[in-house]
């Protein structure tokens, strides 16, 4: 998020962010909007009876908002069937793998464990499916001799702080949507994720 954020005041992408929500009321990330005057919302699930209900609570405080698109930023939580069909191709996540291997958490302490020679991230939409949304766009790191989870994971997050927001400024601009269940780049489907070059 903080990357967005600095992308945004630096003139490098043409994106508005209209709120910042968070399910912890002391996420970092509140207080950094809070700092350049972006809206907040903290909803606690612990304040729902179960998952329908904060879904529902949440989408509501985000039609508040009227945002063209959710963008996940380290939102770890899960969400609802229901939730993710009313804003169907609206969601975009980011998530520390090459889709589709990896799915889930600890993709770092796993591709290690795999002796895989690459790993990486992908930015894609969010469906029911748990990190199986129609791929935007990945970015490849190399797994070098002697990594471990903090030095992978270093490299792959630089990637994500600057790939992430460049998808956001291609569906700014209209170039990316979803459509019959797959990503569409100037309105052509996509058949492979772009691959993103960080020397641009």
């Amino acid at each position: 998020m903080q990357a967005i954020i600095d992308e945004i005041q630096s003139g490098n992408i043409n994106v508005q962010i209209n709120a910042v929500i968070s399910d912890q009321s002391h996420a970092a990330g509140l207080t950094r909007a809070e700092n350049v005057g972006i809206e907040t919302c903290a909803l606690s699930p612990r304040d729902y009876p179960d998952r329908q209900g904060f879904d529902h609570a949440l989408a509501s405080c985000i039609d508040r908002y009227r945002p063209q698109y959710i963008v996940l930023a380290g939102y770890m939580r899960i969400l609802g069937k229901s939730f993710v069909e009313r804003f169907a191709g609206k969601i975009l996540n980011i998530h520390p793998s090459l889709l589709p291997r990896f799915r889930g958490l600890d993709t770092y302490a796993r591709v290690l464990a795999a002796g895989d020679a690459e790993h990486g991230t992908s930015v894609h939409f969010v469906t029911a499916e748990l990190d199986g949304g129609p791929l935007i766009m990945q970015a490849r790191v190399k797994v070098l001799d002697g990594d471990d989870e903090e030095s992978l994971s270093a490299r792959v997050k630089e990637r994500e702080r600057k790939m992430y927001p460049a998808v956001l400024d291609m569906i700014a601009a209209n170039r990316i949507k979803m459509k019959d269940g797959q990503a569409w780049l100037d309105n052509q489907p996509l058949d492979h994720p772009l691959e993103f070059d960080p020397s641009k």
